[in-house]
């Protein structure tokens, strides 16, 4: 990328403003789209979440940790918040928030059945664009769960979509767009466009809201803000709604400005207890006396214009086709006179050509304009997913001063009564994921590092705060079970990031890899200490994120001890990997520190390649004699397994011989140590310690290659697999029969399809098969299926390790893509493969459908819907069909990083 291009992209988005990153993003996208339904909001003695707090209760009851709404924005603490309510004169509610299943009540577990997009965004949310479908029948909400609880009995069945009820039928929709655009750092400018797809003239009630978040209901002497409306007056065009903040820690005093309501509306943000639980309320307008006075025509609301929630009202009728704009302006600035004048459009014109300068600035020029869009709505759907999160585990657990205490027994993330998270975070979805994820976050840093790098940087270091991390050094996974296992990626995501600061700005952040370093050296000694239980090298780590890809449940291993009656040890090929991996990302992290004139960080790249052989070994040639040889690696086959020790009379050792990724992921650990590139001193102390330490361990020599044609002793390669080795793996993964799907690699081999895997130990019988969708075996993870369908993650990791392979062996080193086809391709090329296998499931095909949507007409051909995109958590194994998670830009918004990487 050019310094022209690189000065355009950190100038764009500031205009002549001279305020700093920092407050330019004190406004951004950090309203959630569910709070109901979180851990967070559980206070029940059996801990279902879903069925605590749920969607219908959300209207009427005050959430205690957080908001939600419809393409909304917040402060950094989501003090106040602003998003749009709707109403069609049908539904028998306001539409507030998200509708969607909870986890119990349909066949694939919780999911959103709303249709709406993540258009655009910018790094300082200066623009942002939102777009809502809404259907001009009354909302399907019985039927949609009535329809997917028949389906619950049949796992293969299809989910029961919103578009399956006919909703949209003859286009009788409305399309709600968004648009944010700041004129200052406190000043944001807001339009809402409502256009009538239908063949009929059509009403629409539009709410945009305005609230404090409730935080004095909870706690004794606490002041209440207060939010204060003016009607028209004379020849103004417009209302006003004051947000009178009562502490420092508020947002401040704002105006938002609305051009000619038909009238203002306001209430308390209070629950309605009288509703909900037969008690006496607090005040006489509660949360949903807006809902009721728009549905039900009850004078439910402040007629004296106060409260803590507040609503300008617009009725609107459309013609067919017709398109309708409302104008709001949410500003510091209490006094503006004339809110609405031509400035208000020209900041719009401004901001919108700052964002298309911006991503124009960023994207590879070889790109096409498919490609470029592609790009463009996955980094907006990464800026959209940006969520205020608030969890203090301790006062969770303790409950709050005004109000029961929560029953006895009450106990989950007990153990992690330090956390303290108040915080922006990346979320794999604001949906169906709105809490962070370790594993994904790392993914998500790495997407982030090109939009807003001190973003990206911060979201590493922050899971490594003492707030987040234990004071043992385990990183939380996710809220609902910190304690949980995730791969341990920070040193890789840090890494990464380093590499892509080179690219854009010539040099890396010492000082970032360094920070990241001294917290990973904790979180290391955990996972030597905590998942080697019987320090053989091997590890275990229970699920490792991979939910349901195992035969048996890697995170309840007491399941399978209940049936054979004998206790058991999981030593896993993926977990012994993850820590290979670990090690030489540790070394890499240390070389960095050790070149920049840190020596005193050259021990450090010794002990961690003394760390990274000792795995390698036991990873290719641990003996366990008492029942004859078993190794992770299997000599016949060419692949790697997990295998079982179980402690039975006598021992007895079992290999699970199940192709699937965890036999693939040990390809990942490989780095290289090229002395050439140190200082003098630095090499020549680092490369004595590796001889000192290779002489005395001989044994261990075979760990440690030299690959270069020229067979200099100075450049090394660290890897679990040779040449040899990694031919043969790679025979499997690039087989179209086996791993190789035509839109990237597959969970699990399709040799499973017909013919499943099967383990039958002391009278136990499990077996596992291909799927390439949903997954029929719902105990390992939910809806989340590892057992065939094509996952970024795994993917991108695959992509990145062939491109490292492709630097150390020698020129003339190709693998046969696919295999058995006779076409022979340098790793670097069957890299770039891959990657457009996985960049096109998004773009049309010859026939101008995407993959992505399947057989979903409308989206496919409906010129109002084709180009808009959503990412999915997962791919159908077979045809591509996005599945799981719908909205989860998260890691496959890794497809906007691949898009710079493709030829």
């Amino acid at each position: 990328m050019s310094n022209n291009k690189e000065t355009l992209r950190m100038t764009s988005q500031y205009s002549k403003d001279s305020n700093t990153h920092e407050e330019w993003l004190h406004w951004g996208p950090y309203l959630s789209e569910r709070q109901w339904g979180t851990v967070r909001e559980d206070y029940s003695a059996g801990g279902n979440a879903w069925d605590y707090f749920s969607h219908d209760q959300a209207r009427s009851r005050a959430y205690r940790w957080g908001e939600d709404g419809l393409g909304g924005i917040s402060d950094p603490e989501q003090r106040l918040c602003f998003s749009i309510a709707l109403w069609n004169g049908q539904d028998p509610i306001l539409k507030e928030r998200l509708f969607g299943l909870t986890n119990g009540e349909g066949n694939h577990g919780e999911d959103v059945k709303e249709y709406y997009y993540y258009i655009d965004n910018t790094p300082t949310h200066s623009y942002m664009k939102w777009l809502y479908k809404y259907p001009q029948q009354e909302f399907p909400y019985a039927d949609l769960v009535d329809k997917n609880r028949q389906r619950k009995s049949d796992p293969h069945s299809f989910e029961y979509e919103l578009m399956d009820t006919g909703a949209f039928n003859e286009d009788r929709y409305f399309d709600v767009q968004v648009e944010y655009a700041k004129s200052s750092t406190q000043d944001i400018l807001i339009k809402i466009k409502i256009t009538n797809h239908g063949p009929d003239t059509a009403s629409i009630h539009l709410l945009p809201t305005l609230w404090f978040r409730n935080t004095w209901s909870w706690f004794l002497d606490v002041e209440k803000p207060i939010l204060e409306g003016t009607n028209n007056k004379g020849d103004k065009n417009f209302a006003t709604i004051k947000a009178a903040s009562v502490s420092e820690s508020d947002t401040g005093d704002m105006m938002l400005y609305c051009e000619q309501p038909d009238e203002l509306l306001f209430v308390e943000n209070e629950t309605n207890n009288e509703k909900l639980w037969g008690t006496a309320n607090n005040t006489p307008y509660p949360k949903d006396g807006i809902n009721d006075y728009i549905i039900a025509q009850k004078n439910t609301t402040n007629p004296e214009l106060t409260g803590t929630k507040s609503s300008a009202v617009y009725a609107l009728t459309l013609a067919p086709k017709e398109t309708k704009e409302i104008r709001l302006r949410l500003s510091a600035d209490l006094a503006i006179s004339d809110p609405f004048n031509t400035d208000f459009d020209t900041v719009f014109t401004n901001r919108i050509d700052e964002a298309d300068k911006f991503y124009e600035s960023l994207s590879p020029d070889s790109l096409t304009s498919e490609q470029k869009m592609i790009q463009r709505q996955a980094y907006a759907g990464m800026l959209w997913g940006k969520q205020y999160y608030n969890y203090v585990v301790a006062d969770w657990l303790d409950g709050d001063p005004v109000g029961p205490k929560p029953p006895a027994g009450r106990g989950r993330n007990s153990e992690w009564k330090h956390m303290y998270a108040s915080t922006i975070i990346s979320m794999p979805d604001a949906w169906e994921y709105p809490w962070f994820a370790a594993w994904d976050l790392c993914f998500q840093s790495v997407v982030f590092a090109r939009l807003d790098l001190q973003f990206a940087k911060n979201q590493l270091l922050s899971l490594a705060h003492e707030w987040y991390m234990a004071p043992d050094g385990a990183i939380p996974a996710y809220e609902w079970a910190f304690s949980d296992v995730n791969p341990p990626l920070h040193a890789w995501a840090a890494l990464t990031i380093f590499e892509i600061e080179k690219e854009m700005k010539g040099a890396g952040d010492v000082k970032f890899i360094e920070d990241i370093f001294q917290h990973c050296l904790m979180n290391f000694t955990w996972w030597t200490n905590q998942q080697d239980g019987d320090s053989t090298n091997l590890f275990e780590g229970g699920f490792l994120g991979l939910d349901n890809i195992s035969v048996i449940n890697r995170s309840n291993l007491s399941e399978f001890e209940n049936q054979i009656g004998h206790s058991i040890t999981l030593k896993q090929s993926d977990g012994t990997s993850w820590m290979g991996m670990y090690c030489l990302n540790m070394m890499q992290l240390a070389l960095i520190l050790a070149q920049d004139n840190q020596k005193q960080y050259s021990h450090f790249v010794s002990k961690f390649f003394q760390h990274f052989v000792f795995i390698a070994d036991s990873m290719n040639s641990i003996n366990h004699a008492s029942n004859g040889e078993v190794k992770l690696w299997d000599e016949t086959d060419g692949f790697y397994y997990d295998f079982l020790k179980i402690y039975s009379n006598p021992t007895q050792n079992v290999s699970i011989k199940l192709r699937s990724l965890v036999g693939i992921i040990p390809l990942f650990p490989v780095a290289r140590i090229d002395l050439n590139l140190m200082e003098p001193m630095v090499a020549e102390e680092l490369k004595e310690r590796m001889d000192w330490f290779l002489n005395r361990h001989p044994e261990l020599l075979g760990q440690v290659q030299t690959l270069k044609s020229s067979g200099a002793e100075d450049e090394i390669m660290l890897s679990f697999v040779k040449p040899e080795r990694l031919t043969r793996i790679l025979e499997r993964v690039l087989d179209e029969a086996e791993f190789l799907g035509p839109h990237g690699i597959r969970g699990i081999s399709k040799q499973y399809q017909d013919t499943p895997y099967a383990l039958s130990i002391d009278g136990a019988y499990l077996e596992e098969r291909y799927e390439p969708a949903e997954s029929a075996d719902g105990s390992f993870g939910g809806n989340s299926n590892w057992r065939g369908p094509v996952w970024f993650p795994i993917n991108f990791l695959l992509i990145s390790t062939l491109k490292k392979y492709d630097e150390f062996l020698e020129e003339d080193f190709k693998v046969e893509y696919p295999s058995y086809s006779g076409n022979y391709m340098s790793l670097k090329e069957v890299s770039d493969q891959l990657s457009k296998r996985l960049v096109q499931i998004f773009e049309k095909d010859s026939n101008g459908n995407r993959p992505v949507y399947g057989g979903n007409q409308t989206m496919q051909n409906n010129p109002t819907w084709q180009d808009l995109i959503l990412f999915f958590e997962y791919f159908h194994g077979d045809n591509g069909a996005g599945l799981g998670a719908s909205h989860q830009t998260g890691w496959t918004g890794l497809v906007a990083e691949l898009l710079f990487q493709i030829k």
